[in-house]
């Protein structure tokens, strides 16, 4: 494990952040082919900076985020300590790209990744990092072979690195984005892996890479399908009642939300992933035989969608 800490290289994984968040954001304004991202460069007075790009009122994303930040300070915040005591008392640097996406169409599902590298230092000892991250798919309309192909491009990412690796993370992503408080998931899932360092730095940084450049392999395809898709204002009302479940948890639960604020990030670039329109609703209850009811009966409790346990 020695070997592997005196390896690590925060240059060579910053450099691939900034070129991931280029790559990213021109794919998705070519699929948006109207609107354009406009980047925000910010700096925090404890240390580090960022870009923040956000496309709105586009054909068809209402709102998309692509965030790139690097920061570092004196002491860890209580969101990272709290899971790993040993930590307290040593310096941080953090960087990563995030990215939440709001299409227009509810058919059109909301999608969220994002991938990060953590180093904790003291002088004197080891350094502590790993790597973290995932994507994850929030539908209103759900269509099974998009589902499908999500987590078939989410094993493929995984692959490479060991047969176990896509279950092991597909279950964490299932059990991180619920809802305890709603008994439902977010949605219908993908990959969530945090801590990852066992690996050694050059083979985690390669799955951070592996997942990091499959988020759009595995979403521009169901943008291209669904955007043209008709739809009227119960659909949009729905849409918008479920985006509520979205800022719930973001709020509630969201490790990365929470890193942010305590640690004194850019409270702009944090709360990005927060829709433009939402609503609640007291008391809703979607009609037997719905789309709207399938949603809930099938899509917001895991699923095995590849059949690998069949």
């Amino acid at each position: 494990m020695q070997a592997a800490m005196q390896q690590v290289d925060k240059a060579q994984v910053k450099a691939f952040l900034l070129a991931l968040q280029d790559q990213i954001c021109a794919q998705l304004t070519a699929a948006d082919g109207k609107a354009q991202f406009v980047e925000d460069s910010w700096q925090r007075a404890e240390g580090g900076g960022g870009r923040s790009r956000v496309l709105t009122h586009g054909a068809v994303f209402e709102q998309a985020g692509v965030n790139f930040s690097h920061v570092f300070g004196d002491k860890m915040p209580g969101s990272a300590t709290a899971h790993r005591p040993e930590l307290a008392g040593r310096g941080f640097e953090a960087m990563g790209v995030s990215l939440v996406i709001h299409p227009n169409n509810p058919h059109v599902p909301t999608s969220h990744a994002n991938v990060r590298f953590f180093i904790a230092e003291k002088e004197g000892e080891a350094p502590v990092w790993w790597f973290g991250g995932g994507f994850d798919l929030t539908p209103f309309y759900p269509v099974e072979a998009d589902v499908v192909h999500w987590h078939q491009v989410a094993k493929n990412c995984c692959d490479p690195f060991g047969a176990e690796v896509y279950a092991e993370y597909k279950k964490w992503c299932d059990e991180y984005f619920y809802l305890k408080h709603r008994q439902e998931t977010r949605g219908v899932g993908g990959l969530f892996f945090d801590d990852l360092n066992e690996w050694g730095f050059a083979r985690s940084f390669a799955f951070m890479q592996s997942v990091g450049e499959g988020f759009c392999q595995a979403y521009i395809p169901i943008v291209a399908a669904r955007k043209n898709t008709p739809y009227g204002e119960h659909e949009r009302q729905f849409q918008l009642y479920r985006r509520g479940r979205y800022v719930e948890f973001n709020l509630v639960f969201d490790r990365g939300t929470l890193f942010g604020l305590q640690s004194g990030g850019r409270t702009e670039s944090i709360l990005m992933s927060m829709p433009p329109l939402v609503r609640w609703e007291y008391g809703y209850q979607p009609q037997a035989g719905s789309p709207e009811a399938l949603l809930y009966q099938r899509y917001l409790t895991p699923q095995d969608w590849l059949g690998l346990n069949g």
